[in-house]
């Protein structure tokens, strides 16, 4: 079945061979050769370079003046592809020498070295902490440093392929995740981004480190002194994709967790980005129409949360978004309800906007919402739209006129519920009506 298998055994053995007595042409033609096996089947290889004890032997060979060495550095790169290898790999001794070769000016050695340290510690602990160990990640950081502002197209790859090394050396790892942190390597992402968003696979690769990075609460201090709201919305300006849209969203969302971050996503034009998705998408039937019509409402809600950025899309009750939202409450959309109640939530966090609220009709609209939510029974919406009203009834001076516009008849309703979190909403709502006395008020989120 695999005609190369003969060859790829003799080729071992002149290897073994030769790599004692540093032939080059010797040498340099037996990895030729399981190059090209690699490339036919790379596990079957992989297999037979391991079962004949072939990596103790590379260590040697990758010696910073030899021309072999982006070969043997190739060939490790190929062969950690296989989650099976990574560990021989770094049983092998092969990631001092790797480490070492980070400091050549040699580009094609650089993208080679870069590629096979980022395939050992994919989803490797025993790889990561060799590099780890080494103190690989520092190196290549100051690599990305030096180079991020040359736009030539070898440099990029070359970028690529350090950024894909860093995200595989610290994905799901918080402890490497920090380090990177403390390394000042977000700063210099962002830049990055900046400088390369023309580069598809580059961007790409910095918008999966960013969604690792984000995840820790230490990275958004740094986030937020730099200019990753106006390069992500710029990004995502340019999206058509789906897939494309998503990857920013999955960056988007913690990031938002931080209120001077919601504040400069919304000053960047990121609100007005999700309302253009969610018109594009409301009467979408398609599986990622739905997605992103979710995606795009959970993020205005989460944006609504921090106290500025708030008030600055509420603007004293006639901002665009804020009678964008507003509509969200009639639609036939459920998705839509929800996002468009919460957003009043949170709209009704002081007692000026409560009252203008209240005053322009807003509770009737709340109160619609509800009655058609008796029988069709959606909880989150319900929830929602009494966590709204138990929001908007604080302000004493409001009290009397949801009283009278019905609010209890309506809240009462619900009484049948058999949910609790609409119970306890309920009585929540009902307390507050009654109440002339403390000021309460709750954030909401998806």
């Amino acid at each position: 079945m695999f005609v190369f298998s003969d060859n790829l055994s003799e080729a071992l053995e002149k290897l073994k061979l030769a790599s004692t007595d540093s032939a080059t042409d010797s040498v340099e033609s037996c990895l030729d050769c399981l190059l090209k096996a690699l490339a036919n089947n790379n596990t079957e290889a992989s297999v037979k370079i391991q079962e004949m004890g072939i990596l103790p032997l590379l260590p040697t060979l990758l010696n910073p003046q030899s021309s072999c060495t982006p070969k043997v550095a190739n060939i490790i790169a190929e062969v950690a592809k296989n989650e099976f290898m990574r560990s021989t790999c770094v049983e092998a001794g092969l990631i001092p020498p790797l480490i070492q070769l980070l400091n050549s000016s040699d580009q094609e050695v650089l993208l080679q070295t870069g590629r096979a340290l980022g395939n050992i510690c994919y989803d490797s602990h025993e790889g990561r902490s060799a590099v780890d160990l080494a103190g690989g990640a520092q190196i290549v950081a100051e690599h990305i440093k030096s180079l991020f502002q040359n736009t030539e197209p070898e440099n990029e790859k070359l970028l690529t392929v350090f950024c894909g090394m860093l995200m595989n050396y610290s994905n799901d790892n918080d402890s490497l995740q920090a380090q990177l942190i403390n390394m000042g390597v977000i700063p210099t992402l962002v830049k990055l981004l900046g400088i390369h968003s023309h580069n598809t696979a580059l961007t790409e690769m910095c918008l999966i480190a960013f969604g690792n990075l984000a995840e820790l609460e230490s990275s958004k201090e740094q986030f937020a002194s730099t200019n990753i709201a106006e390069e992500l919305v710029r990004l995502f300006q340019k999206q058509t994709e789906h897939e494309k849209k998503e990857m920013i969203f999955e960056v988007l969302a913690p990031l938002a967790e931080n209120d001077l971050i919601k504040l400069q996503l919304v000053e960047a034009g990121l609100v007005e980005c999700l309302l253009d998705v969610v018109a594009q998408t409301v009467d979408g039937e398609r599986e990622e129409d739905i997605a992103q019509l979710k995606t795009a409402s959970d993020l205005m809600v989460l944006l609504l949360l921090g106290d500025e950025s708030m008030q600055k899309l509420f603007e004293g009750g006639k901002g665009s978004v804020f009678q964008r939202v507003l509509s969200w409450i009639p639609s036939h959309n459920h998705q839509l309800q929800l996002a468009g109640a919460l957003a009043i939530a949170n709209f009704a966090r002081n007692d000026g906007n409560c009252i203008h609220m209240v005053d322009t009709g807003i509770v009737q609209k709340l109160l619609e919402l509800l009655d058609r939510h008796v029988e069709e029974g959606n909880v989150t919406v319900q929830h929602a739209a009494l966590s709204a009203l138990r929001n908007l009834a604080i302000p004493v001076v409001n009290k009397s006129k949801m009283l009278s516009a019905g609010v209890a008849d309506v809240v009462l309703k619900f009484l049948q519920s058999e949910m609790p979190p609409v119970q306890f909403k309920l009585l929540g709502t009902l307390r507050m009506l009654i109440d002339t006395q403390g000021r309460d008020f709750y954030q909401w989120s998806c």
